[in-house]
């Protein structure tokens, strides 16, 4: 009983991070690692906020510089303005996200047989049909990574978060969410040299 025990608490976070409703597509990293960059800059000023907005772009603006500084800082890069190699930006978007009709949960496929005596459908199947069709709202975000002299793009990576809220916005979820993103989305990216 103890192994299973044991087995069971190491795969509660692979679980929980497969169930998470962040994806993110990372670029090929290949060109990066050629430019051999260690020092960076952001492209754009950060966004000032005198007027105090509840706009959430002032919220999520501040977060992803913050998590993006932090997450290349421990893979060993330095942000210099001055011996900057690259630039960084970012844009940000509404998206949306086709669901998966129930018919087209598996390509079409049921993967339990037809044949089903005594099979009736219950209220959770029905949900679950319903919660997974239809479009879903989404947050993107695409950090450009640009080479300081040629100002060529080296290297992005898209992040797309599912939104729960649309109309409550919170941003301690929201900061979770983009340091989140930031820290799977920039794994990819080779170790300053």
């Amino acid at each position: 009983m103890r192994p299973l025990h044991l087995l069971s608490i190491l795969c509660l976070p692979l679980w929980l991070a497969a169930c998470s409703s962040i994806e993110t597509q990372p670029a090929d990293a290949t060109q990066f690692a050629q430019g051999q960059y260690k020092f960076y800059t952001w492209r754009d000023e950060a966004l000032k906020n005198p007027q105090n907005s509840s706009d959430p772009i002032y919220v999520m603006d501040a977060v992803l510089r913050r998590e993006v500084d932090a997450a290349l800082a421990e893979k060993g890069y330095v942000r210099d303005a001055g011996r900057a190699q690259f630039e960084i930006t970012y844009l940000q978007a509404p998206g949306i996200l086709q669901g998966v009709g129930s018919s087209d949960a598996y390509g079409g496929i049921d993967p339990i047989p037809s044949a089903r005596p005594n099979r009736q459908v219950n209220q959770a199947m029905v949900d679950n049909a319903q919660a997974l069709s239809g479009v879903r709202e989404t947050h993107n975000i695409a950090l450009l990574f640009n080479d300081a002299g040629s100002h060529d793009e080296v290297w992005s990576v898209l992040i797309t978060k599912i939104v729960d809220s649309v109309n409550q916005p919170d941003p301690e979820k929201m900061a979770k969410a983009i340091r989140q993103g930031v820290r799977k989305g920039l794994g990819e990216l080779p170790d300053a040299r």
